[in-house]
């Protein structure tokens, strides 16, 4: 495992990373985001049947994404490695649950002409995913991660 300063730059990335979802399920659950997923999630399933996207309960949702979040800080250590596989799972985590997230809030916002639950700390959220986004991307092409990679 390496524990470069490449190695340091990613851990942080990723802890940054995970706290930044963290405020951003914080503000989603302050801000009653199921109001407005639940509803939308139903009238997809309407329209396109085959598509299985899901409604929850509060209490449901937020255990999944506590869970998925104290996975994150748990796998923080092996981040610190730069683990290989952990990198790799960075790249599409950091794409999909971070810009792509974040966009979408900010983009109705902009939509709907209000203040969508989680917009708040979109931002924050978007420049975190991205942090991690580049620092999985540098650190993968560092030629002694290239030497030491399987």
């Amino acid at each position: 495992m390496n524990t470069t300063r490449g190695g340091r730059r990613f851990g942080f990335a990723w802890l940054t990373f995970a706290a930044a979802l963290a405020l951003h399920v914080a503000d989603e659950a302050t801000h009653d985001f199921l109001s407005v997923y639940n509803p939308n999630a139903q009238a997809i399933r309407a329209r396109f049947p085959f598509l299985p996207v899901p409604t929850f309960t509060f209490a449901t949702w937020l255990t999944l994404l506590a869970g998925a979040i104290a996975l994150l800080f748990a796998l923080s250590p092996l981040a610190f490695r730069a683990a290989h596989w952990v990198r790799m799972a960075a790249l599409p985590m950091s794409l999909v649950f971070g810009v792509a997230n974040a966009c979408l809030h900010m983009l109705s916002s902009l939509y709907y002409q209000r203040l969508m639950p989680g917009v708040l700390s979109s931002p924050i959220l978007l420049a975190a995913a991205l942090f991690l986004l580049l620092a999985s991307r540098q650190h993968s092409s560092s030629p002694a991660t290239t030497l030491a990679a399987p």
